[in-house]
């Protein structure tokens, strides 16, 4: 913190200063006019509006570095970067132990050593712990009788560790504990470098330990882990199809035929980008014409239609999670065999992103659509199910690729397990069905996501599935292959076909 000079200008003091012999005067001259504030010892404010806490806590880097020049941040504050607990309590090790009292902050300094290889400066010329030193010095046992502990519990340490082999992998927990080692010698931490290793070995797996504490990391260990952050989605949409009552919409035999099937396919194509003509799709489905510019994406019209058109995967639905990890695995490898890239049948290996959306992290894929299998299974057969079961997979993101067509996939499914009509999302509410699915996934808004795909189901009990260019020219009149912005531009939007029935009778 810069000291003031012996000329003093209250102008140009900082928020937060510090008295000298030299300018006590000029300082106890400005307090006596009300223009400063006293907050303790040598400490003072020219803030006179705001309460003392929340100065303090605003300024608490400049006011801990004021008293500790040169301290290191260390234990629970170097993780969690605030003051903790009821006391607003600051951990530091310097040159020195002592305990500063401040309103809404207590500065907690131990004599011990201070900045060592890897530590990073700080504010004001403060010091923060590398994070090897913040793993091994928190692997301390600390005890407290009032106010926080200075060092993190057990469980908390777990979660720390948990957190980062989830996002970033096995092979940056080896890193820490690698550093951890070569540091320990330094800190005289070796006992806690030994506690270290045994708490990644556990959750690796590759250690023997009992003694796990939480159930994330029990989870993780046993290659189950889940995504926390998703479960209050799933409980809200859980909830939202709870009370929704669906139409019943039964399936006749003529939609489960071929031409169904098509353009099941080739909807769920277009939706993710893989645009063709009406045409050109048929042709590649059922003449067989792959063009010799596109052969991958026609691939993913083909393997599309091969799922959506056999009888036995059209109506698999999961019991189990063993059962929903071989439905999802089937299904993937066959529509996206064309695409050996995208290891077809095997779940991601690194995080998906879409947006700002990022999805779950590969090692909790598992134990996340465990999670939401248990709550999608609370569900009616049919619409709720098949609700339930198209957010799952898109909010989890299992695959590298494909998981819309997937999705949409064994959603159908549910449908047909149920003996309800299958839908079909047209190009024409791409946009809005890719909104809902954002809407649930930000704000826990399930609405616009049921209320997109009971219109998409609405339209496809009105179509007669029984002849593919029959379909056709009922789908086109209802503007189901306009794009949105087409559609935007020429002032249309979806019309069921009864509703076009009602407006030719008007």
């Amino acid at each position: 913190m810069t000291r003031p000079t012996t000329t003093f200008s209250l102008a140009e003091q900082p928020e937060v200063f510090f008295s000298s012999t030299r300018t006590s005067r000029a300082i106890r001259r400005h307090l006596a006019a009300g223009e400063v504030r006293h907050i303790a010892g040598r400490l003072y404010t020219r803030n006179t509006s705001d309460s003392l806490q929340d100065v303090v806590r605003r300024r608490v880097w400049e006011v801990a570095a004021g008293y500790f020049p040169g301290a290191v941040i260390v234990d629970r504050t170097a993780f969690e970067m605030r003051p903790s607990g009821p006391e607003g309590s600051i951990f530091l090790s310097g040159d020195t132990r002592r305990v500063v009292r401040l309103p809404g902050v207590v500065l907690n300094s131990r004599r011990g050593l201070g900045p060592v290889s890897g530590d990073q400066p700080f504010m004001q010329g403060l010091f923060l712990s590398s994070w090897p030193r913040r793993f091994l010095e928190n692997m301390r046992p600390s005890r407290t009788r009032t106010g926080v502990s200075r060092t993190l519990s057990r469980a908390e340490m777990e979660q720390r560790l948990q957190a980062i082999l989830v996002n970033q992998g096995e092979s940056q927990l080896g890193v820490l504990r690698d550093e951890a080692r070569r540091l320990a010698p330094e800190l005289e931490a070796e006992p806690q470098s030994a506690r270290l290793d045994s708490l990644i070995g556990a959750l690796l797996g590759t250690r023997v330990d009992k003694h796990l504490l939480t159930a994330a990391g029990r989870a993780t260990r046993a290659g189950r882990g889940w995504d926390e952050a998703r479960l209050p989605l799933f409980d809200e949409l859980l909830a939202a199809l709870s009370e929704y009552v669906p139409f019943e919409r039964t399936e006749r035999p003529a939609h489960a035929g071929a031409p169904f099937a098509f353009f099941e396919a080739y909807f769920s194509n277009f939706i993710e980008g893989t645009e063709f003509l009406v045409s050109e799709a048929r042709d590649i489905v059922f003449a067989g014409a792959i063009p010799a510019a596109r052969p991958q994406d026609a691939h993913d019209i083909l393997g599309s239609y091969d799922a959506v058109s056999d009888p036995a995967m059209r109506a698999a639905t999961p019991h189990d999670p063993a059962a929903l990890d071989g439905l999802l695995r089937t299904a993937h490898a066959r529509m996206l065999a064309g695409r050996p890239g995208v290891d077809p049948g095997r779940y991601k290996s690194s995080p998906n992103r879409a947006g700002e959306t990022e999805f779950v992290a590969p090692l909790l894929v598992r134990g996340t659509l465990e999670r939401g299998l248990e709550r999608q299974l609370a569900l009616p057969p049919g619409f709720q199910r098949a609700v339930f079961t198209m957010f799952l997979v898109s909010e989890v993101h299992p695959f590298a690729d494909g998981n819309g067509r997937v999705a949409r996939l064994l959603a159908n499914a549910e449908l047909t397990a149920a003996a309800q009509q299958r839908l079909i999302v047209p190009t024409v509410l791409r946009d809005d069905y890719l909104q809902a699915l954002r809407a649930m996934s930000r704000q826990a808004n399930a609405a616009p996501l049921i209320a997109v795909l009971d219109r998409a189901q609405q339209l496809c009990a009105q179509i007669d599935w029984a002849d593919l260019h029959g379909a056709e020219a009922q789908l086109r009149a209802t503007h189901a292959f306009d794009t949105p912005a087409e559609a935007e531009e020429a002032g249309v939007i979806l019309r069921l076909p009864s509703e076009l029935q009602g407006a030719a009778q008007s």
